[in-house]
């Protein structure tokens, strides 16, 4: 997918007053736009590990269902958002390739929360993202990228996935900034939703508590 990215000062600089960093995550399945969504939304011209796909990925990165794709991300993309004059939001895209997902523990480490992108064509994609944010008790929302008109409702791509109802899943177009923004603005409600709850996170362990037990 393109990026189609506007309104924005591209090299903005970092206030001098910035103290507070706040960490997300986008995760998701090979060629699901997580690229896309951290180019759309930076105020900063993003850190891509985008390397040109070669025929030594053959048979190892199943791209079957992504034929216009031509680059990968091998390490992961990076992106950064100012809240305001002393908070900043930074974005990291994770590599969706299975070959690459060693690196999403580290990725996930001193994470608010995850936005997990996903395709409707290729659910099964997002399973084991899914599986390792839960492992880790690390807050997340699922945002359904469109690639075209939907062909199933949102409640439907929640059964799929086997979802609880307290777990958000919006709609989105990730090449779109306003899009990728309230999709943003949706993980950040449901952050707020969980830190005001009594019960927040009693059941599942943090990632930091994980390692500190590693």
């Amino acid at each position: 997918m393109h990026s189609r990215t506007s309104d924005r000062p591209e090299g903005a600089q970092l206030s001098e007053s910035a103290r507070d960093g706040l960490k997300i995550v986008i995760v998701g399945g090979f060629g699901v736009g997580k690229t896309t969504m951290v180019r759309s939304v930076s105020e900063i011209r993003p850190l891509s590990t985008e390397e040109t796909m070669t025929q030594a990925g053959v048979g190892i990165d199943d791209a079957s269902q992504v034929q216009d794709k031509t680059t990968t991300t091998v390490a992961f993309d990076f992106g950064r958002i100012s809240l305001d004059e002393q908070m900043v939001l930074y974005l990291f895209g994770a590599p969706g390739q299975e070959r690459f997902w060693f690196l999403w523990d580290r990725l996930f480490m001193g994470t608010l929360g995850a936005v997990v992108l996903v395709d409707t064509n290729r659910l099964s994609d997002s399973w084991y993202a899914i599986d390792r944010l839960e492992h880790h008790g690390t807050p997340f929302i699922v945002a359904r990228n469109n690639f075209g008109e939907p062909k199933h409702t949102l409640e439907e791509v929640r059964a799929a996935l086997d979802l609880p109802a307290d777990i958000p899943i919006v709609d989105c177009d990730a090449r779109e900034r306003d899009s990728s923004k309230a999709v943003l603005v949706a993980l950040a409600r449901h952050l707020y939703s969980l830190s005001t709850s009594p019960s927040t996170f009693s059941s599942a362990p943090s990632s930091a508590a994980q390692e500190s037990t590693a």
